[in-house]
């Protein structure tokens, strides 16, 4: 069994060829994707819109990825299974005003927030925003 398989299974979920195609695809990102990044890199495999957007929905509902909100007003989804060191779910996000570009900083955990007795938190961000290094050397 894959590592992945081994993730879908802990997680309840099964493995078909999309939720491996997609979870596979954001592993292997630099960043977080968009759905429509994601859609225009799987499109050319035969992927049709509707199962994509159930699939990055399932993922996101069993745990297996979760989603911040950019700038840009569209989510990006990251993949946080347990053992991934790349993106664990609770940290904070950098996006670059200039080129767009969003970067998971997992070592920045997102702080606890003491809310008051019937307040119940669904999710959590942090989104830092600036210039990343490769747009400030070329403002300097």
């Amino acid at each position: 069994m894959s590592a992945l398989d081994r993730l879908f299974t802990e997680r309840g979920v099964r493995p078909t060829p999309l939720r491996r195609e997609v979870l596979a695809l954001l592993y292997e990102a630099d960043r977080p994707l968009t759905w429509k990044e994601a859609f225009a890199r799987l499109s050319p495999s035969g992927v049709n819109k509707v199962s994509l957007y159930r699939t990055f929905s399932l993922l996101e509902e069993k745990g297996l990825v979760h989603k911040v909100l950019g700038a840009d007003g569209a989510w990006h989804y990251c993949a946080h299974p347990l053992e991934r060191p790349g993106c664990p779910g609770n940290h904070a996000h950098f996006l670059c005003l200039q080129c767009g570009r969003m970067t998971c900083l997992v070592e920045q955990a997102i702080p606890t927030v003491d809310l008051p007795e019937g307040y119940a938190v669904e999710g959590k961000q942090l989104l830092a925003y600036g210039r990343c290094p490769s747009c400030s050397e070329t403002q300097g």
